[in-house]
């Protein structure tokens, strides 16, 4: 699986733009704020329809223009995928698989998997459970298409049941719709709870022999699904909170307030954990979800790395770079010299500057 060629128009700081990718190692260099970034973001996008920044349609089109537009190409199997993505200000994105319109979003996934790793995820493991939860959750609905309709299915009920809680405080005579969004929400929450745990045993297992590898056999990962409400007890701690969600006006059990515990030889790194231990740690969850993705699909993801290196010592730039050699992955960075310093050879380079691609 790799993707073939991107093309730009009114995106970010584009006004046009078309590459021809190889199928290898490609590397973005330039300065900052000259728009390498915005290239691995317009990859993301098409493959999964978001930001990985979490940004609105409306502020990824290029400035004084109405609407934005992405083509890539990608080569899965030896079959040819054309994903076209229009963005609007006012509306929301238009996107097409092969010249055909698709009504969700989620069917783009599965044509192209991608696993994006930005500074930002260095921060991972002290960062708060909402970010441990995305992971999984993304990886999972890559990767499970069951998965992800559960996901959503709990989502659109999590909001109906917060609503009318808010409602009831106004109109008690409602409180007789809650058992309904009670049901339904243990029964799709309960199935996150299962596919969740036997995830997090899964990444363990992966992610704590490339720790290993790391650390020199120095220190020991292990992970730990920390489950708000075990899954055989959804139901009754529902019940039994009803009254503290009615105060609170939400719900405040289920697998929304999950977490993921991650230790290194017990020390627990969310708390106690060095800036390099937590480096570590996420090189080492990044390197296991590529694993991962691969053993599900039969296939390898598309690796994007955005101006990670430069946050890396020596050691970790090494491990990171030697694991990537046969997977197609787009790099930023501010300057070759690393690459030279490790004696890595890259299969294309571009050199960005002001919105400008030269290869």
């Amino acid at each position: 699986m790799h993707v073939k060629s991107l093309d730009l128009l009114n995106f970010r700081n584009y006004r046009t733009l078309s590459l021809a990718l190889d199928p290898g190692i490609n590397i973005f260099y330039g300065e900052n704020a000259q728009g390498k970034t915005n290239i691995l973001e317009a990859v993301y996008l098409a493959g999964t329809s978001k930001s990985h920044r979490g940004t609105r349609d409306r502020d990824m089109i290029r400035m004084g223009e109405g609407e934005g537009h992405i083509r890539m190409h990608v080569d899965k199997n030896g079959n040819d995928y054309r994903i076209d993505m229009h963005l609007r200000k006012n509306k929301s994105k238009g996107i097409a698989i092969g010249g055909i319109q698709i009504k969700r979003a989620s069917e783009l996934f599965g044509i192209v998997n991608i696993v994006f790793f930005s500074p930002e995820d260095l921060n991972i493991i002290k960062s708060g459970p909402s970010e441990r939860r995305r992971m999984a959750d993304r990886i999972l609905c890559e990767t499970d298409r069951i998965y992800l309709s559960d996901l959503t299915q709990y989502g659109k009920c999590l909001i109906q049941r917060n609503r009318l809680l808010h409602d009831l405080f106004a109109n008690a005579s409602l409180e007789s719709e809650l058992p309904v969004w009670d049901e339904q929400l243990v029964n799709y929450g309960r199935r996150i709870i299962c596919k969740r745990a036997e995830f997090v045993q899964m990444l363990e297992g992966i992610a704590a022999e490339i720790h290993a590898d790391l650390t020199g056999g120095s220190e020991r990962l292990t992970l730990a699904y920390e489950p708000n409400v075990a899954e055989g007890e959804f139901a009754e701690k529902v019940a039994r909170c009803r009254g503290t969600d009615l105060k609170m006006k939400s719900s405040t059990v289920g697998p929304h307030r999950d977490d993921i515990g991650i230790r290194v030889n017990g020390m627990d790194l969310r708390l106690y954990g060095s800036q390099g231990q937590q480096r570590t740690a996420a090189i080492s969850l990044k390197l296991a979800e590529i694993r991962i993705i691969e053993e599900r699909i039969r296939n390898k993801p598309v690796l994007l790395l955005d101006d990670v290196l430069s946050e890396l010592d020596r050691g970790r730039q090494n491990y990171l770079l030697g694991n990537i050699r046969d997977i197609q992955t787009l790099i930023t960075c501010t300057g070759l010299d690393e690459f030279v310093k490790n004696r890595f050879e890259a299969d294309r380079t571009f050199h960005v500057v002001g919105g400008r691609v030269e290869a």
